[in-house]
């Protein structure tokens, strides 16, 4: 089949042809129809996330139809179209995976970084981690629903009931996110690079009540802000904009470092958490949400053998919506 690979850290992925895999017990073969670009496979390909599989076929957020099912596969047929997210693996043994926290397994597996993934023909999947997907949809447009879409709703959900939401970074997970936000009758704030009156735009057009570059105030002050853009002195700078008891989610999974900031910003109970992967019951909860409202996801395709110029404008933050290869 066809791949495209990472061989070490800060190079290009390179085109290769390499076998096909075979599923193991308790896997499925899964023909790539879709495989979303995300961020993160930036932070892997850059290696600020260490110790990757190498080489390694980057990609997590897959759609594609079953063509083989590995021994001991319940619940699936050969035809039917899922999805494979980040989460690729974990323990199920463990006190975080026993207490509904299989996000923080010690022993995990993701998808497209320790594991092979998306950018490929082909790819195997734990079947346990494997979402079967609604109808309606293209393949392309549900791409994005298995990261952006996931860590942007587990992301909302840390915000408890925030009417007035700040979303830094208006990418590929913020457009998700802001529909959800909106469908809840939230008022949602935008913050971009400044300058970037396209991401701007493009906020408004969604339905954000205000967007502004990173350094602007709000014209109101905000119940709760997500920060999906990798940038650690975001989180002082949007600590300023929260009234008491609001909280800041840092919605990567990786971050440049937070610069100091006086405890006058922190006071009165407001809060900074983060987001660290997403749960399987994240994908339950959240696939048929997104169908139901319905989410509109944005995409521009690629083909496979196009990653790397996909990669290229993702990181010059010329996207509006989600890159899609498409094998």
């Amino acid at each position: 089949m066809k791949a495209m690979c990472l061989e070490s850290p800060g190079g290009p992925l390179v085109c290769r042809e390499v076998e096909r895999p075979a599923p193991a017990a308790g896997q499925v073969l899964v023909k790539v129809t879709a495989c979303a670009v995300c961020r993160t496979d930036l932070h892997v390909l850059d290696g600020e996330l260490p110790h990757p599989k190498l080489p390694l076929i980057p990609g997590h957020e897959i759609v594609g139809t079953i063509e083989a099912l590995g021994n001991g596969v319940a619940g699936f047929h050969i035809g039917q179209r899922v999805g494979i997210p980040w989460l690729g693996w974990t323990c199920g043994a463990c006190a975080y995976c026993c207490s509904g926290r299989e996000n923080l397994c010690d022993e995990a597996k993701f998808t497209g970084y320790t594991l092979d993934g998306g950018y490929a023909d082909y790819t195997v999947a734990d079947s346990r981690y494997c979402f079967p997907l609604p109808g309606g949809g293209s393949d392309v447009s549900m791409a994005p629903l298995l990261c952006a879409g996931l860590i942007g709703y587990r992301s909302l959900k840390k915000t408890g009931a925030a009417q007035r939401l700040g979303i830094y970074g208006f990418g590929a997970a913020a457009h998700i996110v802001i529909q959800v936000a909106l469908h809840q009758g939230r008022e949602v704030y935008a913050f971009t690079r400044a300058g970037d009156e396209d991401a701007q735009n493009f906020a408004r057009r969604l339905g954000a009540v205000w967007a502004g570059a990173s350094d602007e105030r709000p014209p109101e002050m905000l119940n709760a802000s997500i920060i999906f853009a990798p940038v650690g002195e975001l989180v002082p700078a949007a600590l300023r904009t929260l009234v008491k008891g609001g909280t800041v989610v840092c919605g990567g999974i990786h971050m440049s470092d937070i610069p100091s900031f006086s405890y006058d910003d922190l006071w009165h109970e407001r809060s900074i958490c983060s987001v660290a992967n997403l749960t399987r019951s994240d994908g339950d909860e959240f696939l048929p949400l997104a169908a139901s409202i319905p989410v509109r996801v944005e995409t521009q395709s690629f083909p496979l053998e196009a990653a790397n110029e996909a990669l290229a404008m993702l990181r010059a933050g010329r996207l509006n919506g989600a890159a899609v290869l498409v094998p």
